[in-house]
């Protein structure tokens, strides 16, 4: 199991997680169409060439949805209980066809939780980086992990 139990994390904990992602004009477009988002700017490349980006942009809820995905094999996998939310989510770059992403995360945040004594919560700062090293989008999650002695 790959994941860390909620014993395991302290605050300042950062990963740069190994996988990275090159993002498909397949991805977005399925992406796009499975969330019935109608938005030009996904889907019409002239509506995208004549906009100030010149480009199709990548949906920005598949960049938040692959930032997640990116950290789970080294934060929560087998030992999320679940997720309880995501804040401050920012996307401060667009996001292109053929742009490589990856991902980092941070612990900023430990608390146990009242409800689940073998359980506690982590709150984790994802990012996600492109190739030219901007960031593309950022969130605080907050997911409630399994003890390791539960």
């Amino acid at each position: 199991m790959a994941g860390r139990y909620f014993d395991e994390w302290t605050i300042g904990d950062a990963l740069t997680h190994d996988i990275r992602r090159t993002v498909t004009e397949t991805d977005n477009l399925l992406f796009t169409t499975m969330t019935h988002n109608p938005q030009p700017l996904h889907l019409d490349i002239e509506a995208a060439k004549a906009s100030e980006f010149g480009q199709i942009l990548v949906n920005g809820t598949f960049t938040f949805s692959l930032m997640v995905g990116l950290s789970v094999g080294d934060t929560t996998l087998g030992t999320l209980v679940a997720n309880l939310g995501y804040d401050k989510l920012v996307m401060p770059k667009p996001v292109f066809i053929g742009d490589t992403l990856y991902a980092t995360s941070e612990v900023i945040g430990l608390k146990e939780s009242k409800s689940r004594p073998n359980a506690g919560i982590v709150t984790f700062l994802h990012r996600a980086i492109n190739q030219r090293g901007e960031i593309v989008c950022q969130c605080e999650r907050s997911a409630l992990i399994k003890r390791k002695d539960a």
